[in-house]
């Protein structure tokens, strides 16, 4: 029996290609698009946290619309992590 070859980041071969080809199966034409998407969003979204923390998280608004952003840059990060792999 042979066991799946690990990633540097601890992940089995297997686990990381059917956690990156689900975009790819689903809709396989947009799936560049997306992950490209995904990956430049991850980048750029950190800057407009600034503002926000600048202006001072005193209202309810402006936590949530913080606490957004990070989710967003979350999501944007683990979309595009297997961008041009």
């Amino acid at each position: 029996m042979s066991n799946p070859t690990s990633t540097p980041d601890g992940e089995s071969a297997t686990d990381q290609d059917s956690a990156d080809g689900t975009l790819e199966e689903v809709v396989p034409s947009l799936a560049g698009p997306i992950r490209t998407t995904g990956f430049w969003g991850a980048i750029i979204l950190p800057i407009l946290y600034f503002p926000v923390l600048i202006t001072g998280l005193s209202t309810s608004f402006e936590v949530s619309v913080f606490l957004g952003l990070i989710a967003l840059n979350v999501v944007a990060l683990y979309v595009g992590h297997a961008h041009r792999r």
